[in-house]
């Protein structure tokens, strides 16, 4: 049993893994937190007049830290929440996630009904050139400044921009990535000092690059001592997650037995490093628990040192005044302004100022040497609206920050607190937390509604905001495992596909309806409907997935019960394997065709309890599908890493997970060939590729949405993947200790209560 945590940075991360500890749509088992301190928060007995200054805490649940609070380093949701408050990014966006270009000024918007304005740091002018060049012109508000008065400068920017291209740069973010003028120059000719190493050996004799010494120290001391804490990292794990309860039975239960009666977390280390042949990079990204093997080396193994030629700096970012500066793509990326207008971090704190001069290409660090940066990611600072203080018995404490440039909040003191997804919603109504986000379940619903005295979400006690999820929940399928005689393109192997899709479809909506209620609908694309890119209902070309026959005709008709649609997805079933090459006799697959079979196994991340969102729907079909001679075999994961390892490792066949989406709905990381989730699906085709290409090459919105919904359909046709839900995450307010008033109106899934936690106020 192993643990992958896949993360993704709002803004940035185009499509990852859904990892999210409080709802099992990944199939990922929630990881125990310690519990949530129990004093009450210090609001009055009852409601009083706003306080415009209020020092009454506004206290907010959230899932365990990983302690790297660094904007540009954050990689857990937790993380990124406090760094959020403590930042400010160049752009922002509205309510459904469009650029607001001229934040200075600002733009009104209409949403529902009401015109909003937003405002924001920056000024972006964009041009695109007769060459395909394009043009990022940045004008800074001024007068902002970080919570320790220092005003934030074009420097600043060009400080974070050079922090996240530089060659030893490895946290989330990807600016680097983007077809920036010059930028491959500036990165080329570098390696980091632990890549250098471990290409060389423990015999290397060649000291270019590297001393004689630093190279023992690696291999007899710093390996050693940072494998052993690794292997500690599991064990440690593994205890608290319940799967063992000493050193022995964890790396059992990880899939190492050893001979010893009192097995070390260093003889773990040396069993790890044998199975992999001293492949330590490999070992890490495959076996990690919470943390790499990387975050137990000292930093300096991370720095970069120069290998060969490279420019001094990056052609394409320009100072062009204190207050202004340009970024230029060689060519047009729809995605990039998402990673140019990110989050801008002060180099006179993160940096060494000493070492920042622009015009002679020295950006506030040695080249290749963050280690002044990360020696701070516990302790942010930035020009958001709350001061990072400390971070105390799993509370992390908050101050207004008196210098924000939209005005300082009126409440004083905010806490993020540890608490476990059981204790959010009973926090709130007991008056230990102030909001938080309980998974939204249908019984959880119902709970929240009768602590109110009117019945419903909303009431005298709870205030309950429901929007939906930057993502959706599917079934997918690894086409190279299944398909007809080994070709996963081929019309017989999307039949064959499309016949398992096609039984699992039907039992879409009673499924979800038990599980979520009105948490959740069902949809029909591989896409969340949260995308401006979402094919809806109205269109005229829109369809149900898996809703017609081998011929291309109508599975149902209006006034049909369920009882007669599933009889129909089960008839139309079988005209799909027939056609896929399956033998039917009287109804029954009696035999497969070449590369085919009778038996496909579908991994489901219900911690061996079948709690899981799409679990009913496979208890369902399964039990359809036997009565046809087909058996779909149901592996419900205790441990749902096991489900991460089998995708990457290109072993499962099936598996239920969800993905988690960004603002823009680039298809490229997940469909294309060379995405870095391709290894999903696998469906690698040209003609799919070129249009995820096409998509990305113009930033006119309708004519990407036509391209996308080309791609959708595409997708829908290889029948690797069957849409099944769009949640909604839940957020709960105290109605008696918030001034329920004064939270965001309209919030939306890119418009949260944090957005204007500057304007709340207690009551």
């Amino acid at each position: 049993m192993k643990k992958k945590q896949i993360t993704a940075m709002a803004l940035t991360a185009v499509l990852a893994l859904s990892a999210c500890t409080k709802t099992p749509d990944a199939g990922t088992e929630p990881t125990p937190a310690p519990e949530a301190d129990a004093t009450p928060t210090e609001a009055p007995a009852a409601p009083v007049e706003d306080d415009p200054g209020s020092d009454v805490p506004l206290v907010v649940a959230s899932d365990d830290f990983s302690e790297k609070f660094n904007s540009i380093f954050s990689a857990s949701v937790p993380d990124q929440s406090v760094a959020d408050l403590v930042s400010v990014s160049l752009i922002t966006t509205d309510r459904v996630g469009d650029v607001i270009y001229h934040g200075i000024e600002g733009e009104t918007k209409n949403y529902n009904g009401t015109d909003y304005t937003y405002t924001g740091i920056s000024d972006c002018d964009v041009t695109e050139n007769a060459d395909g060049s394009v043009v990022y012109d940045f004008k800074l508000r001024e007068g902002v400044k970080f919570s320790d008065g220092v005003e934030l400068t074009a420097d600043d920017v060009i400080f974070t921009y050079y922090a996240i291209c530089d060659p030893s740069y490895d946290g989330g973010l990807s600016l680097y990535s983007l077809p920036i003028k010059g930028m491959k120059e500036y990165r080329d000719g570098s390696q980091t000092l632990l890549s250098l190493i471990l290409q060389g050996g423990e015999d290397n004799t060649d000291f270019t690059y590297y001393t004689e010494q630093q190279q023992k120290d690696f291999y007899e001391k710093d390996l050693p001592a940072a494998g052993e804490q690794f292997a500690q990292s599991i064990i440690d794990y593994c205890i608290a997650n319940g799967y063992a309860e000493n050193a022995k039975d964890s790396m059992a239960a990880w899939g190492y037995e050893s001979d010893k009666d009192d097995p070390t977390a260093a003889d773990f280390w040396d069993m790890l490093m044998e199975a992999y042949e001293g492949d330590v990079l490999t070992l890490s990204d495959t076996e990690k628990a919470e943390a790499g093997i990387t975050d137990f080396l000292p930093d300096v193994y991370k720095n970069a040192i120069e290998t060969g030629e490279s420019a001094p700096n990056i052609a394409g970012i320009v100072k062009t005044g204190d207050y202004s500066f340009t970024v230029t793509l060689d060519s047009l990326d729809a995605t990039a302004i998402y990673q140019i207008g990110g989050y801008v971090i002060p180099l006179h704190y993160y940096g060494d100022e000493s070492q920042y001069d622009y015009e002679n290409n020295k950006f506030g660090f040695p080249k290749g040497d963050l280690s002044v940066i990360r020696e701070k990611t516990t302790k942010p600072l930035g020009a958001g609206p709350y001061v990072f203080d400390k971070l105390e018995s799993k509370i992390v404490y908050m101050k207004a920050n008196e210098n924000y440039w939209d005005g300082a909040p009126y409440i004083k003191d905010l806490q993020f607190r540890v608490t476990l997804d059981p204790d959010k919603e009973p926090g709130v109504a007991q008056g230990t937390l102030d909001i938080s986000d309980p998974s939204a379940s249908k019984e959880r619903l119902e709970v929240v509604k009768g602590e109110n005295s009117n019945g419903e979400l909303t009431g005298d006690k709870i205030m309950t905001s429901l929007v939906d999820v930057l993502g959706y929940g599917y079934i997918g399928m690894n086409c190279e495992n299944v398909c007809v005689n080994s070709d996963p393109a081929s019309e017989q192997s999307k039949d064959l596909r499309k016949a398992i899709a096609t039984v699992l479809a039907v039992y879409r909506d009673v499924n979800i309806d038990s599980y979520y209620g009105d948490a959740a609908s069902v949809i029909n694309y591989p896409i969340s409907n949260t995308s401006w890119a979402a094919p809806q209902p109205s269109d005229p070309d829109y369809a149900i997935a898996f809703s017609t026959d081998v011929d291309g005709n109508p599975i149902y008709s209006d006034g049909m019960s369920d009882d007669e649609k599933y009889k129909a997805a089960l008839n139309a079933a079988l005209g799909f394997f027939e056609a896929a090459g399956y033998t039917v006799t009287d109804g029954k697959l009696t035999a497969a065709p070449k590369g085919a079979k009778l038996t496909y196994e579908i991994l489901v991340g219900g911690a061996g309890q079948g709690d899981h969102p799409s679990f009913g729907i496979l208890t369902q079909a399964s039990e359809a599908l036997k009565t046809i001679g087909f058996e779909l075999k149901i592996n419900d994961l205790s441990d749902s890493s096991i489900l991460w390892s089998s995708t990457e490792g290109g072993t499962a066949e099936l598996w239920c997970a969800a993905w988690q989406a960004t603002i823009d709905p680039d298809m490229f990381q997940v469909y294309h060939t060379e995405g870095g989730s391709a290894y999903m699906y696998r469906i690698n085709q040209p003609e799919l590729d070129e249009m995820i290409v096409e998509a990305r090459s113009t930033t006119d919105q309708k004519v990407r949405k036509a391209i996308y919904k080309e791609c959708l359909d595409y997708i829908v046709d290889y029948a690797v993947e069957i849409p099944v839900y769009q949640r909604q995450d839940c957020v709960l307010f105290s109605a008696e200790r918030v001034n329920t008033d004064t939270i965001a109106k309209d919030m939306t899934t890119f418009y949260g209560w944090a957005r204007e936690i500057h304007k709340m106020k207690m009551r």
